[in-house]
């Protein structure tokens, strides 16, 4: 899949023209993305118009311009693209309430190695997760993690062929039976496969 480089970014000044309706573009492209397990956890399958937009937002907030600066954006948010032969995902374990939350995510450890996809009667591909760092210590797992659903051959195939894709947590403290994936979300995560 193709990588984002420097020549195809917008400048700063151009960004700050498009922005609003590229931010409402983005919006509805991410809708079709957004996967909830449970009422707390939340996927957003990443592809590359999601990370030129946070690239694109990052150098704006950080008032980036200098060739180094964008590479360091570059290298952190390149990997996060589907490859052809995944998903990538960035899940989010969302408590509105502070206290809740924090209490939550001292239950929840593991969380990030217990997401599971399943496309039609496949076996389960369990997420590989936050491969750049780790992102859980010994009181808590991380609100945010990047996860990674690394499909065999057989279950790429199943998928662009129109099966059913299923999700799940498997995990005690906050299990979610399967769910199938709506249409518009599953026509989006099988366009990332090659």
């Amino acid at each position: 899949m193709p990588q984002i480089t420097r020549d195809s970014l917008m400048s700063l000044e151009s960004y700050a023209k498009v922005r609003p309706a590229y931010r409402s573009e983005m919006i509805a492209h991410k809708k079709n993305r957004s996967v909830a397990l449970g009422g707390h956890v939340t996927l957003i399958f990443e592809d590359e118009k999601t990370m030129r937009y946070q690239i694109q937002e990052m150098l704006r907030a950080e008032r980036t311009f200098e060739d180094a600066g964008i590479q360091d954006e570059l290298d952190a948010y390149n990997p996060l693209i589907p490859d052809g032969s995944n998903w990538k995902a960035t899940m989010m374990i969302e408590y509105p309430d502070p206290d809740e939350r924090q209490l939550a995510l001292g239950k929840l450890k593991g969380i990030e190695d217990r997401v599971w996809v399943q496309v039609a009667d496949q076996p389960r591909v369990y997420a590989i997760a936050d491969e750049d760092m780790e992102r859980e210590n010994a009181e808590k797992t991380s609100a945010v993690h990047f996860l990674r659903f690394e499909l065999d051959a057989t279950s790429a195939a199943a998928a662009k062929s129109g099966a059913a894709i299923r999700m799940g947590i498997d995990l005690v403290a906050y299990p979610v039976e399967a769910i199938t994936l709506a249409e518009n979300a599953r026509a989006a995560l099988v366009a990332d496969l090659a």
